[in-house]
């Protein structure tokens, strides 16, 4: 359960590192107040946003196919059952 949780905390942060990028490469002051404003700062949250659902939505959309979830071996009415 973790995984996909801290894979969607790293799609939400990417716009946040490219434009850290950006301002990097453009020698902005990437850690200047004015470099942050707060609609710039809006916008890459909404980008995050969109991408985190649209992350969601494919994971669930075309995420594992059919009878490819893990079963582990188990007794079922008193019979061994291997994993499948």
């Amino acid at each position: 359960m973790i995984r996909p949780i801290l894979t969607e905390i790293g799609i939400f942060l990417i716009p946040f590192a490219v434009y850290a990028l950006f301002l990097a490469a453009t020698r902005s002051g990437l850690f200047a107040r004015s470099s942050w404003p707060v609609y710039i700062v809006a916008r890459l949250a909404l980008v995050a946003l969109v991408l985190v659902i649209a992350g969601m939505i494919g994971m669930a959309h075309y995420g594992a196919g059919p009878d490819s979830t893990y079963v582990p071996a188990h007794v079922d009415n008193g019979k061994f059952v291997p994993q499948k």
